[in-house]
């Protein structure tokens, strides 16, 4: 592999500790979500073998789990190892880029998870609005586009995570690679989403305390000597850590070209992650109507600091000891594949902390790869089992066998993208040319999925072809760019700047103008209510009602007794003879029944007849106060996303890109901010979940409580009868 290292001589762990912690980590992790699956299922009458709770969650989660589940889910080995990599490269401008980079596409998901309740409010994935809009050539074309893109980023941060375990302890990477996911397959497939939510808090409150500690013990090491310590050691070895492209070639500049051209194809590249991924619009559907924006926004904003802090403080704490004997590559010199595997991290908090830092490494590690693969796991299962097998090979199965197709679906995408990490391994791939070839294959189809919702003009036509010509277009950019300026098209001239960030441009902004030309060729208004059509699932319908009836039960009887006069409370129609019947609009919406323990007036609502309802007997299932509040919400989203964009991309940035170094006193303030953003992040993704979720705790606890009381109760009097 031309990505390897000699681990021989820098072994910083032992392999057998290594491989301790990795599979020790996995089985525990695995042991308590499945404790919380039972404590649900017992509880809180929450029952992940039904697939509206696998799937979507019973769309109940609050908004404190919902900014800790999107946040542990961005949180990416990225925003930790690499940041620390680039930022060690380029200088601290980096890392204010990164944490621009991770923001305003989380606040746009808040505005597009509100629009898809608002339009199409049952929707389990994304797809599944696609499907209904565009056929089915448009759906697969996106079905294609979607599980490309989840299989790509969760294989690149495996194939990651196992080159980091690699040259920390020399564990073979393929070895690495398959105990990775293992665990994570077990408890995603008995879990579902509302498992991810929970072991995504879990994942980021350990990630951040880990975060916070190696920060500031970084700092306060005496080899560091603090914020003043820091500068003036970067400021002592700048002739030696010269950056060409950095004003003076300083790294305590924000002039950086080579920063802020990271920085724009990483934004491009997390847009279509996000976008893209069905995973982040899963969490949408499952959260609560109000818990949406608040939800995501916080997540937006709190994983600001993460790479702003981490990588600042890591990156130039290696800049200011790679030359001394603590180092452990000294007396050699970091080498770029060593950067490009992101080593900087591990390298120095050996250094500085020894074995206990290396530890510490391998559980922001796991923390950070469990997250991602967990997320994209219960994603590319939904896409498999409910958008391809319940779709197009069995619309009838019932809701046990959805179930039983999304934990085979788990387990096949753990296997698949294990065997395409590996690949990757072999292949020569790193972080680094991961992060440029992934806007090429994910953004063409960013816009066309974004107008889906907003724009009713755009054609089937358009969002079939568009995402395609765009991927073709950006590709080519991209790699007659690389032969034009470096003259071959390989892995390293494509590990070039400039043909990624033109290839990452061209494959955003091209199919906006393909779907336009193409929708305007032949004029086409999609009338939304089209999407009201898409089947209520009788779950949701029960679950509002606090019934444990399963999704799909007595859909043969249902078939059979078509005579039945049944009426559904949210559509307001007779689905079996399609006659409308008149009546007011109740707030019947399950999320808010749910939350606050309502139950609607009738108990039953057999399946919505998608074929012969007309538009104009068709209703809104949200009464017109929730569709108001829900118009509400999609303002207030749309404001941040523009008010985080601007502040974070144009008005704090730019400003600094000028021929200037920083000062001691602006940088020990600059980094003090970001330091203090940490904190603040763990107050509201760690500490906000327990209060907003502080009921469901609550009953939880008095459960396992009486449970435990019962059964020592138990224990001396059926020992006094014997």
């Amino acid at each position: 592999m031309s990505n390897t290292i000699d681990t021989a001589k820098l072994a910083l762990i032992p392999q057998g500790a290594a491989y301790g912690l990795l599979i020790g980590l996995g089985v525990l992790f695995c042991g308590v979500i499945l404790l919380a699956v039972k404590v649900q299922r017992a509880y809180l009458s929450e029952d992940s073998g039904k697939s509206e709770m696998f799937m979507v969650a019973n769309r109940s989660v609050g908004t404190g789990l919902t900014a800790s589940a999107v946040f542990s889910s961005w949180m990416w080995i990225n925003e930790t190892v690499l940041a620390a990599a680039m930022c060690y490269r380029y200088g601290l401008a980096l890392p204010l880029w990164w944490g621009s980079g991770l923001c305003f596409q989380i606040a746009l998901m808040a505005a597009l998870g509100v629009m898809a309740k608002i339009r199409v409010p049952y929707a389990h994935t994304s797809l599944e609005i696609v499907r209904m809009r565009y056929g089915k050539i448009g759906h697969l074309v996106f079905v294609v586009l979607n599980l490309v893109n989840n299989v790509f980023g969760c294989a690149s941060m495996i194939m990651t995570g196992s080159q980091l375990i690699y040259g920390v302890s020399g564990i073979n990477f393929v070895a690495a690679t398959i105990l990775i996911p293992l665990g994570v397959v077990l408890y995603t497939a008995v879990g579902g989403l509302k498992a991810t939510f929970l072991t995504d808090y879990l994942h980021t409150t350990i990630a951040l305390i880990l975060i916070i500690y190696f920060t500031l013990a970084v700092l306060t090491n005496s080899a560091v000597g603090g914020l003043s310590g820091l500068y003036d050691k970067v400021v002592a070895t700048a002739r030696e850590n010269y950056i060409s492209g950095n004003y003076d070639g300083s790294l305590l500049t924000f002039k950086s070209k080579g920063a802020i051209i990271w920085g724009l194809i990483l934004k491009f590249g997390n847009l279509a992650l996000v976008v893209m991924d069905t995973a982040f619009w899963q969490k949408s559907f499952a959260t609560e109507v109000r818990a949406t924006v608040p939800g995501y926004s916080i997540a937006a904003i709190a994983v600001f600091g993460i790479p702003w802090g981490l990588g600042t403080v890591i990156g130039l704490a290696a800049r200011a000891i790679h030359n001394t004997p603590i180092f452990p590559t000294y007396p050699g010199d970091l080498t770029s594949t060593e950067v490009s595997m992101g080593m900087v991290m591990p390298y120095t908090l050996k250094a500085l902390l020894g074995d206990k830092g290396i530890i510490g490494f391998f559980f922001l590690l796991f923390m950070a790869l469990t997250s991602t693969v967990s997320s994209s796991m219960i994603a590319v299962s939904s896409i498999l089992s409910y958008d391809i097998y319940k779709t197009y090979l069995n619309p009838k199965m019932t809701d046990k066998k959805l179930v039983r197709v999304s934990h085979l679906s788990v387990v096949i995408h753990g296997i698949f993208i294990t065997g395409i990490s590996i690949a990757m391994n072999y292949g020569g791939a790193n972080m680094t040319w991961i992060n440029y070839l992934r806007p090429v294959i994910s953004c063409p189809g960013i816009i066309p999925l974004i107008l889906t919702l907003f724009w009713s003009r755009q054609t089937r036509l358009a969002a079939i072809v568009a995402p395609i010509l765009g991927f073709f277009t950006g590709l080519s950019v991209w790699l007659a760019t690389a032969k034009s300026m470096y003259g071959a098209v390989n892995i390293d001239t494509t590990s070039n700047e400039y043909p990624a960030l033109y290839a990452a441009i061209a494959s955003f902004f091209s199919p906006a103008l393909y779907s336009v030309l193409l929708s305007l060729y032949n004029p086409y208004k999609f009338d939304w209510r089209e999407f009201l059509r898409i089947e209520l699932t009788d779950e949701a319908q029960l679950h509002a009602a606090s019934d444990t009836s399963t999704l799909n039960e007595g859909v043969e009887s249902n078939e059979e007794d078509t005579s039945s006069a049944l009426k559904d409370p949210k559509s307001s129609v007779n689905s079996m003879s399609a006659t409308i019947q008149s009546e007011p609009k109740h707030d019947l919406d399950p999320e808010r029944i749910h939350a606050l323990g309502k139950k609607p007036s009738t108990t039953t609502s057999p399946s919505i007849s998608t074929i012969q309802l007309n538009l104009d007997d068709i209703q809104h299932p949200f009464d017109d106060a929730t569709l108001k509040e829900l118009y509400k919400w999609l303002k207030i989203a749309c404001v941040s996303f523009v008010v985080l964009f601007l502040v974070t991309v144009v008005v704090w940035p730019l400003p600094l890109y000028r021929d200037y170094i920083f000062t001691k006193s602006f940088f020990s303030g600059w980094t003090t901010v970001a330091i203090i953003w940490q904190f603040g992040a763990f107050g509201a993704v760690v500490i906000y979940p327990l209060y907003d979720g502080r009921h469901a705790i609550a009953t939880g606890a008095r459960g396992i409580w009486n449970a435990s009381k019962n059964c020592f109760n138990r224990g001396p009097q059926s020992g006094s009868r014997n």
